[in-house]
């Protein structure tokens, strides 16, 4: 079956799996869309011609029975002539009969154009109904197309985040954060040695100064004592 037949016929599975083995669903969508218009179209070029040709009937049926009446009128004159004695009673009825026998043939005619105005509007109506049909469905596919291809974007950029994470060594990722963690604790452990040096050598100072800082407080005693002995304070 044609795709575009598939694919568009009323009451048939939406988009999503009417597609499915298209290689390529946004391109088939839109021809099909293009495929629609143009049959819109060609049904709207229809639907004018019958258009046209029920007028024409029209038109015709009105001249027919205008001439039907024309020849009615005829009839009635020349039968009036006749007993008017204008013209020959002979003469005057036959031509008043061809006169009616004519307005009868355009009646038959009239009647006729009757059943062709008939079949014209009831075409007329199938072909507005295939035209309702056809712009519902132009419209409703040309939604699923802005859908689908909305869909078909955030596909890409689903499968182009996928592709890029498939692409990272998740191992690698893991080895460079230890080593980083390492480097880390290295820097770490070197700091502290460096302070805990630090440390040694400020206590180191202060020992000696605390050192000499008791020989000084000492000297200073006795020689308060010899000043206190020789009555010097």
């Amino acid at each position: 079956m044609n795709i575009f037949k598939r694919l568009f016929r009323i009451g048939q599975a939406e988009i999503h799996s009417v597609l499915d083995g298209v290689e390529d669903p946004v391109q088939i969508t839109e021809l099909g869309i293009m495929e629609m218009k143009e049959n819109l179209s060609l049904t709207l070029e229809s639907l004018a011609k019958i258009k046209a040709m029920s007028i024409r009937t029209k038109n015709d049926k009105e001249k027919k029975r205008s001439e039907a009446q024309e020849y009615e009128n005829k009839a009635v004159l020349l039968i009036s002539k006749a007993q008017k004695g204008e013209v020959d009673i002979t003469q005057a009825e036959r031509l008043a009969k061809e006169a009616l026998l004519r307005k009868k043939q355009l009646l038959s005619e009239i009647s006729d154009l009757d059943v062709q105005r008939i079949e014209h509007e009831n075409v007329s109506s199938d072909i507005q109904k295939n035209i309702e049909i056809l712009k519902f469905n132009i419209a409703k596919w040309e939604n699923e197309l802005k859908t689908l291809k909305a869909k078909i974007r955030i596909g890409k950029v689903t499968q182009e985040l996928n592709k890029q994470m498939a692409q990272i060594d998740s191992n690698s990722t893991v080895n460079m954060l230890e080593r980083i963690k390492e480097k880390i604790a290295e820097e770490d452990a070197l700091t502290q040695a460096y302070a805990s040096l630090n440390k040694c050598s400020l206590s180191m100072d202060d020992e000696i100064d605390r050192v000499i800082g008791e020989d000084t407080q000492n000297a200073d005693a006795e020689l308060d004592e010899i000043k206190r002995k020789l009555g010097m304070q």
